[in-house]
């Protein structure tokens, strides 16, 4: 079944990043709506043809958003519900949609529940709201128990999802945000490590409310197709792909992404009948432009990212070649703070974003990219193209990644329009369609 998801281009925010907020939560101060900064992202969202915004960790919290405090109120570092539910409203006044984060594997040890177990031990009626809970031992930071942190981390303590009423709790969360906020998505967490059973009783639980509710799950390792199915899940965060797309430009390389591809959506693909959530770069990654050797070959690494089959996404300030690589125990670098109106008027990479939109519109316009399947035509070291093809729509995209223009051949017939370059128009002979490909940068052609 089609979703709204797979129509759109996402536009991503980290907004405890963004809008510069404190690195702490104090809990004690008074609510500051840096929320309110978001508005001024919406006209520029829009002009990049972006249409659903993926908002990272809103909810009261320690720190970074994913050490949750309170599911039920917003982080005072943001702002207060009202807050919130003002900019929800604005995205949605605009015909756009809105995913929230949904961290349900894990909690912060400041957590109300936590904090209970903290002070009673055994006697709090809490004791079972976390994972593999040890008493007897004594945790890293000197508790009388013992517990399980995500990936090692004992300031994300892992949630007990067997107990139905840490199910009811997050689902409780879930109904007040739809209600309130009116969201249209989450975007779930550590979705890999989130126990089976309870992503099949939130998603039931999610549809319920609202039939077209999307669910995506971050997943770095694994099958896809165990997380994404009628049962549990829409999508998946496709690291699959994004590390190719990486690599096949640094090591000049396209068999890479072409084979990543063919897997995944080819003919007898793995992923075929899946929609994946597709990216360069997010809040825990090193940002495109600084994992991209050449600052050239984000154009063509662009073009593979809104021609590819799945849902494309931007993180923001990427769209202006923004830089930012992780650093040892820090993403503070992956998430900075952005002015609109300075980084928009001085940007790092001047024509990408005009190029981002350009390739969003083209999307918007084809169904064989939203929607089409996926055939390889042909893959040389630094060149590569595929054809999509759905609702009687057939397009060619070829990309280059060599700094000089490139001939290729393709064995195709037909009368071929590129969509990309305006005017340009190539017509096979005898079968084979002969192309310039300009250099670092493609085609996008559509069969006239």
């Amino acid at each position: 079944m089609k979703t709204w998801a797979e129509e759109s281009f996402f536009y991503h925010i980290y907004p405890l990043g963004l809008t510069n907020a404190p690195k702490h939560n104090d809990f004690h101060s008074t609510p500051v709506p840096r929320l309110d900064q978001l508005h001024g992202w919406l006209d520029h969202i829009q002009w990049l043809d972006a249409d659903a915004i993926y908002l990272g960790p809103v909810f009261e919290s320690t720190a970074h958003g994913y050490d949750t405090v309170d599911y039920f109120h917003v982080d005072r570092r943001l702002g207060m519900d009202e807050t919130l539910a003002a900019f929800a409203d604005e995205v949605h006044r605009r015909g756009m949609r809105l995913v929230l984060d949904g961290i349900f594997n894990h909690v912060g040890r400041n957590f109300w529940a936590f904090h209970d177990l903290r002070q009673k031990g055994e006697a709090s009626s809490y004791k079972d709201w976390f994972h593999n809970l040890r008493f007897g031992e004594t945790s890293p930071y000197g508790d009388p128990f013992n517990y399980e942190g995500w990936d090692g981390y004992y300031d994300l303590v892992k949630l007990n999802l067997r107990n139905p009423a840490v199910v009811e709790h997050l689902l409780q969360a879930v109904t007040s945000w739809i209600v309130r906020f009116h969201i249209d998505g989450l975007r779930l967490d550590a979705a890999d490590v989130v126990d089976m059973d309870f992503l099949r009783t939130l998603s039931a639980h999610c549809r319920a409310l609202r039939p077209n509710f999307w669910l995506m799950g971050e997943v770095v390792h694994g099958d896809y197709n165990l997380w994404a199915n009628p049962q549990t899940l829409d999508s998946v965060t496709n690291y699959q792909c994004s590390r190719a797309l990486w690599n096949s430009h640094n090591d000049h390389n396209y068999f890479e992404i072409a084979y990543g591809l063919k897997r995944q959506s080819g003919e007898i693909g793995i992923y075929k009948d899946l929609i994946l959530y597709n990216f360069l770069d997010n809040h825990d990654v090193d940002r495109v432009a600084s994992a991209i050797k050449e600052p050239c070959h984000l154009y063509p690494t662009h073009i593979l990212l809104f021609t590819m089959p799945g849902i494309p996404s931007i993180y923001y300030g990427s769209e202006w070649g923004v830089t930012g690589a992780r650093e040892h125990q820090s993403d503070a670098t992956l998430r900075p703070a952005l002015n609109i109106n300075q980084i928009s008027q001085d940007p790092p990479q001047p024509d990408l974003a005009p190029a981002i939109q350009r390739l969003a519109a083209l999307r918007r316009g084809s169904a064989a990219l939203k929607h089409g399947n996926y055939r390889e035509v042909l893959v040389q070291n630094e060149q590569f193209a595929f054809l999509r093809q759905a609702d009687g729509e057939e397009i060619l995209v070829c990309v280059n990644s060599t700094d000089q223009p490139v001939e290729i051949q393709c064995q195709l017939d037909g009368r071929w329009e590129d969509l990309l370059n305006p005017g340009d128009i190539f017509q096979a002979q005898d079968g084979t369609l002969h192309l310039t490909l300009p250099a670092c940068w493609g085609r996008v052609l559509r069969r006239a």
